[in-house]
């Protein structure tokens, strides 16, 4: 017993170390096709807007700048790991968008033809925003290295019974 005890523990820290690496290669991979999307809709925003106003999203031309300077401009965030969490936040709310502007059929039938849903344009997107936004970028991002650096931010609310003093902080010596 003890053996398949060792045998686990040294699998999950070997894959421990591979979890950093692994949100590097998803963030390099999947943002870069996302900039690229965004830079195209940017040299062409004519046609996004066009395209916008058909799907009667509101106010197209705006919305077609946001949406096309978020995924540029965000993908390229998001490969180098800076701002991390609220750019893919932003994404996953315009991916979802997407999915019910551009592709709601395929939102109607997650459950009854799952591969409508998965095979739409904006699912691989939505699937690595939500992964990025969840556990965050990983140790190989600049949101990792400015924590390093800056230290680390105690970012709860204060406690009132204590005076507005962080709970941390009422026992550091």
């Amino acid at each position: 017993m003890l053996l398949v005890r060792r045998a686990y523990e040294l699998l999950v820290t070997a894959a421990n170390y591979l979890q950093s690496p692994f949100l590097l290669a998803l963030r390099v991979y999947f943002f870069w096709q996302l900039f690229l999307t965004g830079k195209g809709k940017l040299s062409n925003i004519g046609k996004v807007i066009e395209f916008f106003t058909s799907l009667g999203i509101p106010a197209p031309a705006i919305n077609a700048y946001f949406v096309s300077g978020l995924e540029c401009f965000g993908g390229l965030l998001l490969i180098i790991g800076l701002a991390s969490r609220p750019i893919a936040f932003m994404i996953v709310i315009s991916m979802c968008v997407a999915y019910v502007a551009g592709d709601f059929e395929a939102v109607t039938s997650i459950f009854t033809d799952p591969d409508k849903f998965v095979k739409a344009d904006p699912f691989p997107f939505l699937l690595v925003a939500l992964i990025v936004f969840a556990f965050g970028p990983g140790l190989l991002s600049l949101d990792a290295l400015l924590k390093r650096v800056i230290g680390k931010t105690d970012f709860r609310l204060p406690d009132q019974s204590t005076g507005g003093v962080p709970f941390r902080q009422r026992y550091r010596k």
